[in-house]
C-alpha cells in the first residue's frame, strides 16, 4: 500500500497548474449516456473517481477513450441500465448515473452508493423529486429500481440544495417533456457546468448558480465538446498549503469567485492574496493569526470539502479557532491523527476547539478519507521531522499526483 513520505519545513515558491474539477467531471461523465453521440470532455484530472466512473460507463455499454486529459465517450448502444454493488461500492458519485439512466432508457436498477465514510450522506432527497417526477421507485435487498415510463415534468422543492439531487433531477428532466422546476436548487459552479455541457449537446436549462433552475425537456440530445472547470477545492488546499508553509505560489487555471469564501477568511490571516484574470497569487511571510470561527455551508459559504485542510492551518496559527461542521456528521476523523503531531483540538459534537501550537512535529498518520488525508500532507509539510501518510488511495481520489505539484513547489515529498 502506498504511502508519502514527508519532511516539513520547506517553504513553498512557484506555480501550479489547477487539476480540472472532479466533483464537476464526475456528473459530466454521466451526461453522455444521455446521447447515442460522442461526447468529449476536455480538462479531466487523472483520478482513482474518475476512472472508476468510466468503469461504471463502459458496464453500461458506452465506449471510454482517455487521451491525456481529453476524453471520448460514446454511449450509442448501451446494453445494461445496471449499476452493481461491485461498481458503486467505489463511488458515490455512481448515484449520477440514476438520472440519466432513467432519461435515456426510462428504466434503472441502481446498487446503494460507496464513497468516503464521513457520515450519512442520504440519498432520499434524489428519490423524493424521482417520485414527485412519477418515477416508481422500489428499495429492495440494497438496490434501487427505477420504474420512469410515465416520467412528468413538474415543481419541484428541494428540502435541502443537496448538489447530488440538484444535478440528477436536471439530468433525468433535460430529455422529459414539459418543464421541470427547481426550486431550493444547490447553487455551486459544478451545477453550472452540467447546465454548460447539457445545453450544448442541446437542453434547455437556465438558472444554475442560482436556487431556482428551469428545464423545458427536449426529445433528444446531441455529441458535443467541452471544457470542464477547474477544481475550486484543489485551488483552495494549495491555497492553504502555502499559508500553512509560507512562501509565495501563483495558482493558475482556476477562479477565485469559486473559493471567496476561503480566499476572504485567510485574507484576514497576514496573507496576500491577489487575482490576475484566472491566475491567483498568494504570498505568506510570517505565522497566520487563527480564524476566529469557520462554520461550513453550502455554497457560497464555506465548503464542508475545505475543513479539514483549514482545520490543518488552525493548528498552527496564532490563537484560538472554532470550526463547526454543519454538513457531515463523521467529518473529524482527521483531529486525532492530527493530535499525533502535536495538535491542541477539543471536539464537542459537530464543532472543534482548535489552540495553535507553534510548530507540529512528524509522526506516522492514517489517511481516512479523502480531504482529511489532504489535510494530513499539509501538516506533515509544516511539521518538524518526518511524516509518513498512509492509506493514500483515499488522497488519490481527488488530488492528481499530489506529490508531484508539491516537489514542484519547493516541498521534500515523495510516494512509496
Amino acid at each position: 500500500m502506498a504511502k508519502l513520505v514527508i519532511n516539513g519545513g520547506n517553504r513553498l515558491y512557484g506555480s501550479v497548474e489547477i487539476q480540472g474539477a472532479k466533483n464537476a467531471v464526475l456528473p459530466l461523465f454521466a451526461a453522455t449516456v444521455l446521447t447515442d453521440e460522442k461526447v468529449i470532455i476536455k480538462n479531466v484530472p487523472d483520478l482513482v473517481d474518475v476512472h472508476n466512473m468510466a468503469k461504471i460507463l463502459n458496464s453500461l455499454g458506452a465506449d471510454v477513450v482517455r487521451k491525456g486529459t481529453v476524453t471520448e465517450i460514446t454511449a450509442r448502444d448501451l446494453k445494461s441500465s445496471e449499476i452493481t454493488h461491485v461498481l458503486a461500492k467505489e463511488l458515490r458519485s455512481s448515484i449520477f448515473i440514476l438520472g440519466p439512466v432513467l432519461g435515456r432508457l426510462r428504466q434503472a436498477k441502481v446498487a446503494y452508493p460507496g464513497g468516503c465514510d464521513i457520515g450519512l450522506r442520504p440519498i432520499d432527497i434524489h428519490l423524493k423529486a424521482l417520485r414527485e417526477m412519477n418515477v416508481k421507485i422500489i428499495e429492495r435487498s440494497g438496490y434501487i429500481y427505477c420504474d420512469a415510463s410515465n416520467i412528468i415534468s413538474g415543481e419541484l422543492m428541494l428540502d435541502y440544495p443537496s448538489v447530488g439531487a440538484t444535478e440528477n433531477i436536471m439530468l433525468a428532466a433535460v430529455t422529459t417533456k414539459g418543464k421541470t422546476t427547481i426550486m431550493n436548487a444547490a447553487r455551486e459552479p459544478e451545477i453550472v457546468d452540467l447546465q454548460n455541457l447539457l445545453n450544448a449537446m442541446g437542453g434547455s436549462i437556465k438558472g444554475a448558480g442560482t436556487s431556482f433552475i428551469e428545464i423545458e425537456g427536449v426529445d433528444k440530445l446531441h455529441g458535443a465538446t467541452y471544457t470542464a472547470m477547474s477544481d475550486r477545492i484543489a485551488a483552495g488546499t494549495f491555497a492553504i498549503a502555502v499559508a500553512i508553509c509560507g512562501g509565495e505560489v501563483v495558482l493558475k487555471n482556476c477562479k477565485a469567485e469559486h473559493i471567496h469564501a476561503l480566499l476572504s477568511k485567510m485574507a484576514k490571516t497576514s496573507c496576500n492574496i491577489k487575482q490576475i484574470d484566472d491566475n491567483i497569487e498568494i504570498a505568506a511571510k510570517c505565522r497566520r493569526d487563527a480564524i476566529e470561527f469557520i462554520e461550513t455551508q453550502p455554497y457560497p459559504g464555506f465548503p464542508t470539502d475545505l475543513q479539514a485542510p483549514i482545520m490543518a492551518l488552525q493548528t498552527v496559527s496564532n490563537g484560538v479557532s472554532i470550526i463547526t461542521e454543519n454538513i457531515f456528521e463523521s467529518r473529524y476523523k482527521h483531529v486525532c491523527e492530527l493530535m499525533k503531531m502535536g495538535a491542541n483540538i477539543k471536539i464537542k459534537g459537530r464543532t472543534a476547539i482548535i489552540k495553535g501550537v507553534d510548530r507540529l512535529s512528524g509522526a506516522e498518520v492514517l489517511a481516512q478519507d479523502l480531504r482529511g488525508g489532504a489535510a494530513l500532507v499539509l501538516a506533515g509539510l509544516n511539521a518538524i521531522g518526518t511524516t509518513v501518510v498512509s492509506d493514500i488511495y483515499h488522497i488519490d481520489r481527488g488530488y492528481e499526483s499530489i506529490e508531484n505539484s508539491f516537489k514542484l513547489l519547493g516541498a521534500d515529498i515523495r510516494r512509496i
